[in-house]
């Protein structure tokens, strides 16, 4: 396909991110719009549209510390961060963004979804290719449209809650690639009824196989709504799509063949013959792949562990047993990246250097099953789920029992952590979900130097704002107040 299809789009997408009310009312010169087939699935298969998620939301979750002043690793030195970490970080009140600074969150994830609206709403048009073809490349476009809404409405709203969510505030919902549709900003139950149309709309009409990852199998269909409905509470649903998406997808990768070496992409391999941890698109984990962006989208070596967090990979592990997702993507005490020795005593740093799959995987799906079977359905089976994980992951593991549910709860959200630590914004997620419940509910405090600061349970400062750069081309957008 000609580059010019991706400019056109590309500058219409920016323009809808930003809410540019007038663009062009005929068709621009010197571009060549989508036509045929093959148009729409090179749009679908653009690079850009893979890199979904940034990590920096991370910095208002309870899994991270922040580096000293003048840390011995620069990265991680706290007047290093850019400010809108720091804001985060600190929990801040108000914009979270400077001026005309680009959010790299919202505005891509909408570059994406009008080039998703663009295939929905045109692809059954094109002059050639089969009915079969074209509803295939619709539902994909379906799904990652879904993905982008799901990913938008956690981060800059509150989250689901049945009683509130017809009023709560969501995020601009457009379905059209017209970028002179107006830019509302709709109720949070409007965007979940959004999502579940889609996932709906396009399960029926996915492949059962893919030419590669990145492309949703229909698995991914289940996979996404069992996410869906675990965020909603509606545990049936959820447990229901979970084990539909086990039957076509239960592949787990053993990590107890692993180890590390010095330095940075690479740094975790094969202890035979240092063959990298495999790539996102071929690890047999992966339901779907989705990469984090790429700019801010991952904190590698940029922040430490909290003592709240590494205490969670010491619960219930056995005598003599070890568990590799703390062996193979932390540094406990020290690090080597290049030539330099970095010494940080008692303190343990996030450097995985692996890409993480912030799309759907098989972990996923596996815990989501467990947590509904331990909240409404068999503990057994709840924790059948997490010993068959421990085994890929732990040394010497020994298999768990609950004496109830609540103990088998409790039991499912210590792993779901431990699998999900600083993969994309999964734990903000959590947290804001799991505070909606008296249980779970849990106050953030973190830490610099002699400064403290916390985070209540379901304040507003967990939701991010819509972006100031957004505003000054929206100023009517309703804001949270935070």
């Amino acid at each position: 396909m000609k580059k010019t299809i991706y400019g056109f789009f590309a500058a219409a997408a920016i323009l809808i991110a930003t809410g540019c009310n007038k663009y062009l009312d005929i068709k621009p010169k010197g571009f060549t719009i989508p036509e045929f087939v093959d148009d729409y699935q090179k749009l679908l298969n653009s690079l850009t549209l893979y890199r979904a998620v940034s990590s920096y939301p991370v910095f208002l979750t309870d899994d991270v510390q922040a580096g000293l002043e003048n840390d011995v690793n620069k990265s991680a030195g706290f007047s290093r961060y850019a400010l809108f970490k720091r804001n985060l970080y600190t929990f801040a009140g108000g914009q979270v963004m400077e001026q005309g600074q680009q959010d790299v969150q919202w505005e891509p994830s909408y570059s994406h979804i009008f080039t998703y609206n663009a295939i929905i709403n045109n692809v059954m048009k094109a002059k050639d290719g089969s009915d079969a073809e074209k509803r295939r490349i619709r539902a994909e476009a379906l799904v990652g449209r879904a993905y982008e809404y799901m990913t938008l409405v956690n981060l800059y709203a509150k989250h689901y809650d049945a009683a509130s969510a017809s009023k709560d505030l969501g995020v601009p919902m457009l379905l059209s690639e017209d970028i002179n549709e107006k830019y509302n900003r709709v109720s949070v139950a409007e965007v979940y009824a959004q999502i579940q149309k889609d996932l709906d709309e396009a399960t029926p009409n996915l492949s059962v196989r893919v030419p590669n990852a990145y492309h949703p199998p229909k698995s991914v269909g289940y996979a996404f709504l069992s996410r869906m409905y675990l965020y909603m509470g509606d545990y049936q649903k959820a447990l229901a799509n979970a084990n539909e998406a086990l039957k076509l997808n239960n592949e787990l990768m053993d990590y107890k063949i692993y180890t590390t070496k010095k330095g940075t992409f690479g740094r975790v391999c094969k202890l035979t013959d240092s063959t990298a941890f495999p790539e996102v698109q071929k690890n047999v984990e992966t339901v779907w792949a989705r990469l984090t962006s790429s700019s801010n989208g991952t904190v590698y070596a940029e922040v430490y562990a909290t003592e709240d967090l590494i205490e969670t990979y010491k619960r219930n592990l056995p005598a003599g047993a070890e568990d590799y997702r703390y062996k193979l993507f932390y540094c406990d005490g020290t690090a080597q990246f290049g030539t330099a020795v970095l010494k940080f005593p008692g303190r343990v740093l996030w450097a995985s250097y692996v890409d993480a799959n912030v799309g759907l995987s098989t972990p996923e799906v596996i815990l989501t099953a467990a947590e509904c079977e331990a909240r409404i359905g068999d503990k057994n089976k709840a924790m059948a789920h997490i010993n068959r994980l421990r085994d890929m992951r732990i040394t010497n593991n020994q298999a768990l029992t609950a004496a109830n549910g609540e103990a088998a709860l409790r039991i499912v959200l210590d792993e779901r952590r431990r699998e999900m630590a600083f993969v994309g914004p999964n734990r903000l997620f959590d947290l804001k979900r799991l505070n909606k419940d008296p249980r779970f509910a849990k106050a953030v405090t973190h830490k610099h130097e002699s400064q403290t600061w916390t985070l209540p349970a379901n304040d507003n400062r967990y939701i991010l704002p819509v972006p100031p750069r957004v505003l000054s081309m929206n100023p009517g957008i309703p804001q949270y107040e935070r």
